[in-house]
């Protein structure tokens, strides 16, 4: 599972269409930032397409950019902020929030982490490498993802969800192995920047799994929680 590991009743809980598109527009107004234009800011490029495919409404996208770009102008600033720690039975893991109030959101995630241990920068993100991660299904069955990531110059691969493949990269080659992709017959369904980890936990109790889901849940059901990289086997 490692960096694609999800808690189970996430995906349940993303069907929210108002939780989905809170991320993206935070993610997308931070990304406009350095500039409204898709063709030259390949971070906003990436977010739009992914909020084009979760059928986020084109006024509530075009919103989104011009709000981050400035045009519209309003003051509000997001604050990209990472926090380190563990889940129960010390399964190590990195959040990434998006927030209007960072000591607002500090306070919230040191209450939502009692039942684990918040770590201080650097405690575990030793044990994870920094990676672009690019989620893509075949066009066809005749598609093989090993050819694909080495063509589009991906680093590494592995069974994803549902039938597609997560492809791995470096992450300043991100962008264009998701552009080179749709000519190895795969189509990319999300493509971001994440954390793979070096040492998953193995070997959990069911009992143990479950304090370790509920925890995840907790945290994920927080506003300003953007996305969770847990270093667990499975």
């Amino acid at each position: 599972m490692g960096a694609q590991w999800k808690v189970k009743h996430k995906e349940a809980a993303a069907n929210a269409k108002g939780k989905i598109f809170g991320k993206l527009v935070k993610e997308i107004t931070i990304a406009a930032r350095n500039g409204a234009d898709t063709a030259t800011n390949a971070h906003l490029r990436l977010v739009v397409e992914q909020a084009k495919k979760a059928s986020m409404p084109k006024e509530t996208l075009d919103r989104a950019i011009k709000k981050g770009a400035g045009l519209l102008g309003e003051t509000v600033q997001y604050h990209r902020v990472t926090y380190e720690g563990f889940a129960p039975h010390q399964v190590p893991l990195i959040v990434e929030c998006v927030t209007d109030n960072i000591n607002r959101t500090v306070a919230e995630i040191r209450v939502a982490f009692r039942k684990g241990q918040l770590g201080a920068s650097g405690s575990v993100a030793w044990d994870f490498n920094h990676v672009g991660m690019i989620e893509a299904s075949p066009d066809s069955p005749d598609a093989d993802p090993e050819m694909a990531a080495i063509e589009a110059g991906a680093q590494d691969f592995e069974p994803g969800e549902e039938g597609a493949t997560l492809f791995l990269t470096d992450p300043t080659d991100l962008d264009a192995v998701q552009k080179a992709l749709p000519g190895q017959g795969f189509t990319v369904l999300s493509a971001k920047l994440g954390y793979q980890p070096k040492n998953p936990v193995s070997g959990l109790s069911d009992e143990q799994m479950a304090e370790v889901e509920a925890f995840l849940e907790g945290l994920d059901n927080h506003d300003d929680v953007q996305d969770m990289f847990v270093g667990l086997a499975g």
